[in-house]
């Protein structure tokens, strides 16, 4: 069965992978900056090492001292210096007017802040589709060349960029960091916690225009928009009943496979629908 959360990993600049990729291109710039200011001597030359001594770190102008040595053996492994570099990298003096998230690169923001004016300067030579940072542009080139350089070690599915594949192995461990504070539930997506919210608030963004009918969710207006239109899309391939809702279409698809998957948790007994399995539970609370 397909998971709507995973689904949601495939839309282009959610929220969560918009954070990711600003996190891992901060680190990355950070840690390319440091490098810069490396000093390699004959007696250092198996290590690879921030600059003794007092220095000045350059974008927030605060001095440290430093004398952690790296393994080169490692390659100075991101994760181990992302560490590192944190220690002294507290402070994120950058911070956007718009939405007031901070960063420690004024590099950053200037490309955070295309989220807020919509401009998408870098523009795929291939399919003419633009972005707004160079980082989505080289992702999206991946879809031409097919390259996915980040694989699953769990199931193998593989993956365009690390983030992406870091949201996917959620799945596998279960990890909901995303958590509601009216209710408790936990999602592994950002995203479908602000959709969840709206439970709470009562908010309904999406409007039909022939109607008025306001929903939660985009998708819920979509499928109500096929009774306007009395559009009916999703076919049987077994015996040609059409239904306006895909939905609607796997629960009739069960009649021809014989499966049920709803199981009764009291005696085992196995349905096609869920509201069969609902009135068969009837029998055992004797309502």
């Amino acid at each position: 069965m397909t998971d709507p959360e995973a689904c949601r990993m495939k839309q282009e600049d959610t929220e969560q992978q918009i954070d990711l990729f600003e996190e891992n291109k901060e680190v990355e710039d950070l840690i390319e900056e440091e490098e810069n200011h490396h000093v390699k001597t004959e007696e250092t030359s198996r290590s690879c090492s921030f600059k003794r001594g007092d220095k000045i770190w350059p974008q927030c102008g605060k001095s440290l001292s430093c004398k952690q040595n790296f393994d080169i053996d490692t390659k100075c492994s991101l994760k181990r210096k992302l560490k590192h570099i944190n220690i002294h990298a507290e402070e994120k003096p950058y911070t956007c007017s718009q939405c007031g998230k901070s960063f420690r690169l004024k590099a950053t923001l200037n490309e955070h802040m295309t989220r807020h004016t919509g401009e998408k300067p870098y523009t795929c030579d291939q399919c003419g589709k633009s972005f707004k940072q160079k980082g989505y542009l080289d992702a999206h080139l991946k879809t031409h060349t097919g390259e996915k350089p980040y694989t699953c070690d769990q199931c193998g599915k593989s993956f365009t960029q690390k983030g992406a594949l870091n949201v996917h192995m959620r799945i596998h461990t279960g990890e909901k960091p995303h958590t509601c504070d009216q209710c408790g539930k936990s999602f592994r997506l950002k995203q479908p916690l602000n959709d969840h919210m709206r439970i709470h608030t009562g908010e309904k963004p999406h409007t039909c225009d022939q109607c008025g009918k306001s929903f939660r969710l985009k998708e819920m207006l979509n499928q109500h928009m096929d009774i306007h239109t009395g559009e009916k899309q999703h076919t049987c391939d077994q015996c040609g009943k059409k239904f306006r809702q895909k939905r609607n279409l796997i629960k009739h698809m069960k009649r021809h496979t014989g499966e049920k998957s709803f199981i009764c948790d009291q005696c085992g007994r196995s349905f096609t629908q869920r509201g069969t399995l609902y009135e068969h539970k009837k029998t055992h609370t004797g309502e």
